[in-house]
C-alpha cells in the first residue's frame, strides 16, 4: 500500500476451502458465512474452492469484481499453511490481481493458525473430555 494511503476494510470476503466430492463438506463454511452475514454492516461474503466444488477462486473473484468489489480478502479455511497455501493459492491470487488491477486482492493466513482459532479448538477438545 502506498505511503499515506489509509487501510480500508475489505468489501468482499471469500471464504476459501479445499473442496470435496460430498456437498455436505461445505456445511461449516456455509455456517461461517451465515454468521458473518448476520453481523451488523457485513461485507459481501462468498465461498470459493480449490477443487471438486464450485465456484473456483478465480470464478468467485471475477464475480465479485463484476458486482463492484474494490477490495477482496481471501480467507483460507484451512488448518495450516500446507503446500496449497504456500504455492498454489498465492499464484491464483497473483493471477487474479493481474487480471483485475482496479481491485485490491489480499490473502489472509490459514484460519487454523490464528491464535483465537487455536484457543477455540483447544477449549472444544477440553469440553469433549467430559
Amino acid at each position: 500500500m502506498p505511503s499515506g494511503q489509509a487501510a480500508t476494510p475489505a468489501d468482499t470476503v471469500l471464504l476459501f476451502g479445499h473442496g470435496a466430492r460430498d456437498p455436505q463438506w461445505a456445511g461449516p463454511m456455509q455456517r461461517i458465512r451465515a454468521r458473518m452475514l448476520a453481523a451488523p454492516n457485513p461485507p459481501r461474503v462468498e465461498l470459493a474452492f480449490l477443487e471438486l466444488m464450485s465456484p473456483s477462486l478465480p470464478e468467485a473473484i471475477a464475480a465479485a469484481v463484476a458486482d463492484g468489489a474494490r477490495h477482496i480478502l481471501v480467507v483460507p479455511v484451512f488448518l495450516a499453511q500446507g503446500g496449497h497455501l504456500k504455492r498454489d493459492v498465492p499464484a491464483l491470487v497473483a493471477t487474479a490481481a493481474a487480471a483485475h488491477p482496479r481491485c485490491r486482492i489480499e490473502l489472509a493466513g490459514a484460519v487454523g493458525e490464528a491464535d483465537a482459532v487455536i484457543d477455540a479448538i483447544a477449549a472444544y477438545a477440553e469440553r469433549c473430555r467430559g
